[in-house]
């Protein structure tokens, strides 16, 4: 059994370590419990009706507004999850929220990573018209940061959208499943509610009529693969790293840009 301050990553991946057996019917609880936070986190951004597009800056607000409500409740389906099976890990251990080893945890994962995104980023360092040393006078710029900032649709794919989505679909999910299912099978099932949860995209290409049905449809389905795919990557490194910040949601913000 693990001790209340034992923050080893292996407590996911070994239920034995993660404080007692779960019972079966339990383990229906953490799978509704996941789609439940799935459609409390999509549900939230339709909670205000407006002819605005998603673009749009006010309606951008008004949803970080919802999904950060959402985001913030969701470690409560963790607690009670927690109290239900009597499991004595803490809160913040099993959601990987914690300082130690978090320097390996940023450097290795974010290397390995950049190495699957190579070439993008290498076609992006070709097609960039600054040198190298002008590129990190525009990283230390403050300005720069602060026109960033000041731009709702950056905020959303750089900030909100990756730490939102890896707390709820990352941090709060895979404690739950990984003891009913195992390591291997919450890996790749944990993604799926990740990639079911774009879907939702659809509704709006089709309520501004933003190309044809199949053509939406295709979108959606790849998008579905890309989301599903990567989510199994950044669950694989939650796992075996045991930090859900800041590598995660480093790697999510990479894959947006």
């Amino acid at each position: 059994m693990i001790m209340e301050g034992d923050f080893s990553p292996h407590r996911l991946t070994d239920p034995t370590q993660s404080g007692s057996a779960v019972p079966g019917g339990l383990c229906w609880v953490s799978v509704l419990s996941c789609l439940l936070l799935a459609c409390s986190y999509v549900g939230s951004l339709y909670v205000w009706k407006s002819e605005l597009p998603r673009d749009h800056p006010t309606v951008i607000k008004r949803r970080f507004t919802s999904v950060l409500v959402v985001s913030g409740l969701s470690p409560l389906f963790v607690w009670a999850w927690r109290e239900l099976t009597a499991t004595s890990a803490s809160l913040l251990a099993l959601m990987g929220i914690r300082l130690e080893g978090i320097v390996p945890a940023i450097v290795f994962p974010l290397l390995l990573t950049m190495v699957l995104f190579l070439g993008p980023l290498m076609q992006l360092a070709i097609d960039c018209p600054w040198t190298f040393t002008d590129g990190v006078k525009v990283a230390l710029d403050p300005c720069f940061w602060s026109l960033c900032v000041s731009d709702m649709r950056w905020l959303r794919n750089q900030v909100v959208a990756p730490l939102t989505e890896e707390l709820v679909f990352r941090a709060c999910m895979l404690p739950m499943l990984v003891p009913c299912a195992g390591p291997a099978t919450a890996i790749f099932t944990c993604p799926l509610f990740f990639g079911v949860a774009h879907f939702h995209h659809v509704i709006e290409l089709l309520r501004f009529r933003q190309g044809t049905l199949a053509g939406i449809f295709l979108s959606a389905a790849f998008q579905f693969s890309y989301t599903a795919v990567f989510g199994a990557y950044t669950a694989f490194i939650f796992l075996r790293t045991g930090q859900q910040v800041p590598f995660p949601f480093m790697s999510l913000a990479l894959s947006k840009n």
